[in-house]
């Protein structure tokens, strides 16, 4: 599950498999684009091979130049929650970082681990027994957006909204043909050439974790992830 709301995105997963979810979104309201530093552009959340680390990722600052800075005035917050089951109550543990005006950064793992330091190095930094490592700095913006195949998209869609039949739920009924065709649209070019990547070069901040899972899971393997950044 994937639900994106203004400086807030989620995901759900089972925490016992490998996969990765994300969401994206690169465009706000005024509010938040007037403070880039806190403006969520995506969040992604995996685990690694064997299930043993959860990684949690969250880029801000949207098209920022190389030397962009965390705010000191932010927290930063990946909001998680685990349960036996979809749908049952959740444990909740948020993993909060901070920055200070010289980008040494603060980070808690609920009341569980700390890590702090200087984290723009590659390797990031450790906390003493293992459990958090952090990254926090600039990167090329990891999410791959076809704006102009998007827009042909929105625009067939919107020619074609009047004729079409809704289910119950509200949802298109396309016939087979239609829908790969604007699957097809989606993957291309308005002209059908390959889909040029329009944040390729685009700059944000990245800020990195890899969790000891153990950390993240005291109420079971279904694991919930949102992210926020809040006025401190």
């Amino acid at each position: 599950m994937i639900r994106i709301a203004t400086a807030m995105l989620a995901s759900s997963f089972l925490i016992t498999a490998p996969p990765t979810a994300h969401a994206a979104d690169h465009g706000d309201g005024p509010t938040v684009q007037s403070d880039p530093p806190a403006d969520i552009n995506d969040l992604f959340a995996w685990t690694s091979p064997d299930a043993s680390r959860v990684y949690l990722a969250m880029t801000v600052f949207p098209f920022s130049s190389p030397n962009a800075a965390f705010s000191d005035q932010i927290q930063y917050v990946f909001h998680t929650g685990s349960a036996p089951s979809f749908g049952a109550s959740e444990v909740e543990t948020d993993v909060i970082c901070e920055f200070s005006a010289t980008q040494s950064i603060e980070c808690w793992v609920g009341d569980a681990a700390y890590v702090a330091g200087d984290a723009s190095s590659a390797g990031g930094i450790t906390s003493s027994d293992g459990a958090v490592q952090v990254f926090a700095g600039p990167r090329d913006d990891p999410f791959f957006f076809n704006g102009s195949g998007f827009g042909a998209t929105t625009d067939i869609v919107a020619g074609a909204a009047g004729g079409l039949a809704f289910d119950a739920a509200g949802c298109p009924q396309l016939d087979a043909g239609t829908s790969n065709a604007l699957v097809t649209q989606l993957q291309t070019e308005p002209d059908g050439s390959p889909a040029v990547d329009d944040f390729a070069g685009a700059t944000v901040l990245a800020l990195v974790l890899s969790i000891d899972k153990e950390l993240l899971t005291r109420g079971g393997p279904i694991l919930s992830v949102w992210g926020s950044t809040n006025a401190r």
